[in-house]
C-alpha cells in the first residue's frame, strides 16, 4: 500500500456520502462504525456556547459502549436551541435504526456555519446510504468529507509491533480557522486496533491532546464544536490496562505522534497561512505562565502580521511578553531568539543583532521564536501561524 494512503484499522468501518448540506458537490457526511466492545474516549470544547451535537455526544459517551460516530460538514448546529438538540438526537436515532444499535450508542459531530439549523431531512435521507457503504478502507474519503475551509485533508498513521501483533494507529482531522485550544481545537478522530481498557484510554486521550491540539493556535478563537475522539477497537493483542503493561509505551508514543502530526498540519493549513512558527518559552515560574506567554505572543495580531510580512519587528515580541506578565517581570532578564539569532538581550536590542539576520529567519516558511524569561525552570511551547490578507478574505466571505 502506498505510504500516502491510510491503512484500515480492524474493527472500524467508515462511509462518506454527499448529503448536500451546502451547495457543493462532494461528500459531507461521514459515518464510522465501531466494533462491539471497543473503548471510545473524547475531549470536547469548553466554549460555553458548545454546539448541540457536543451536548448530546457528552451524554452518550458517558454511558459507554459506543458503536457509531456521525459527522457532518457545512453546518455546526450551534446556537440553535431546542431544535438543534432535537435535530442532533434525530440523527442519532436514524443511525441507530440503520445500524441496529441504540441511539445512545451514537456520537454526533457537526462543523461549519454557526447559528443555522441543520437541513435535517437531507441528513436523514443520506444516513441509510452511508450505513450500506461501510468499509474498512474508508479513511481517505473520510478525511476529505469532514473538511470545511481546509485546503487539504489532514491525516496521519503509525504501524508498530506489540509482541507478535502488528498494530495500526490512524488519525484524521479537520480545522484551519477558529483554532485556539481549550481542549482540542477542531475535529479529530484517531483509531487503533489495539485493546485498551476504557479508564486507561480516557487518560491517554487527555495526555495526547495536551501535547498536541492544546498547543496550537491559528487565530485565538475556540470553536463551539471542537472534539477529539480516540478509539481502540480491541481487535488485536492482549488488553492493556495500565502504563506498566507490555506495549503501552510504544502504543502511547504512536498515538501521541499521530495527534502531534495532525495538530501541526492544522496550523500549517491555517486559513491563509504562509508561516509555521514554534513559540518556545523557557525560564518561566510555571508551565501555566510559560503557556500564557507563548499564546500571548502567538495570538497577537501585531506579531502575526509581522510574521506575514517577514518583518522581524522585535518590539512587538517584547510588547506581547509584557502583556502576558504584567507584574513582577524583571525585563532585564528577558532574552529572545529567532532560531539561533539573538534579537533581544537583557530586555533590549542584542548588541550583535542586525536587521538582515532577523529578516532571513522571518522569511523562512518555518522557524522558532525562543523566549527566555529568567524567572524559573518551567518551559512550554505552542505552534502558530501568520495572519495574511487571505485570512481576512476567507472569513469575510465565509457565509457567502
Amino acid at each position: 500500500m502506498p505510504e500516502s494512503l491510510l491503512p484500515p484499522v480492524k474493527g472500524i468501518r467508515l462511509a462518506s456520502v454527499p448529503a448536500k448540506i451546502k451547495d457543493w458537490s462532494r461528500d459531507d457526511l461521514l459515518l464510522i462504525e465501531v466494533a462491539e466492545g471497543a473503548s471510545v474516549s473524547a475531549t470536547f470544547t469548553q466554549n460555553s456556547f458548545c454546539a448541540a451535537p457536543v451536548m448530546v455526544a457528552k451524554e452518550h459517551i458517558a454511558q459507554g459502549n459506543i458503536r457509531a460516530l456521525l459527522v457532518n460538514a457545512g453546518n455546526a448546529n450551534a446556537a440553535t436551541g431546542a431544535r438543534g438538540l432535537s435535530d442532533a438526537r434525530a440523527c442519532c436515532s436514524a443511525v441507530a435504526a440503520a445500524m441496529n444499535v441504540r441511539a445512545e450508542q451514537v456520537l454526533p459531530f457537526s462543523t461549519g456555519v454557526i447559528g443555522e439549523h441543520l437541513p435535517l431531512q437531507r441528513l436523514l435521507d443520506a444516513i441509510p446510504s452511508a450505513a450500506a457503504e461501510l468499509i474498512e478502507s474508508g479513511w481517505e474519503r473520510a478525511a476529505k468529507a469532514i473538511m470545511t475551509t481546509d485546503t487539504r485533508p489532514k491525516k496521519a498513521q503509525r504501524l508498530l509491533k506489540i509482541g507478535s501483533e502488528e498494530v495500526t494507529v490512524v488519525g484524521i482531522a479537520k480545522g484551519s480557522g477558529m483554532i485556539q485550544p481549550n481542549m482540542a481545537t477542531m475535529l479529530a478522530y484517531v483509531a487503533t486496533d489495539a485493546c485498551i481498557a476504557q479508564p486507561l484510554l480516557d487518560q491517554m486521550v487527555k495526555e495526547a491532546v495536551n501535547v498536541s491540539f492544546n498547543r496550537v493556535s491559528v487565530d485565538g478563537d475556540t470553536s463551539t464544536n471542537d472534539a477529539c475522539v480516540l478509539i481502540a477497537s480491541g481487535v488485536k493483542g492482549k488488553p492493556i490496562h495500565s502504563p506498566a503493561d507490555e506495549g503501552y509505551s510504544a502504543l502511547m508514543e504512536a498515538i501521541t505522534q499521530v495527534h502531534i502530526e495532525l495538530a501541526q498540519d492544522v496550523v500549517r493549513d491555517g486559513e491563509g497561512a504562509n508561516k509555521f512558527v514554534t513559540i518556545q518559552v523557557e525560564g518561566a515560574e510555571s508551565s501555566e505562565e510559560a503557556l500564557k506567554v507563548a499564546f500571548e505572543v502567538g495570538n497577537s495580531p501585531l506579531v502575526k502580521t509581522a510574521l506575514y510580512a517577514s518583518d522581524p519587528n522585535w518590539g512587538r515580541l517584547v510588547m506581547a511578553v509584557g502583556n502576558a506578565i504584567t507584574h513582577s517581570l524583571d525585563t532585564e532578564k528577558v532574552n529572545i531568539y529567532l532560531d539561533t539569532v539573538q534579537v533581544v538581550q537583557a530586555g533590549g536590542r542584542a548588541v550583535d543583532y542586525r536587521e538582515e539576520l532577523g529578516e532571513q529567519v522571518f522569511s523562512q516558511p518555518e522557524f522558532t521564536i525562543r523566549i527566555e524569561l529568567g524567572r524559573g525552570n518551567a518551559s512550554e511551547y505552542i505552534w502558530t501561524c501568520d495572519f495574511s490578507h487571505e485570512y481576512v478574505t476567507i472569513n469575510a466571505e465565509y457565509r457567502t
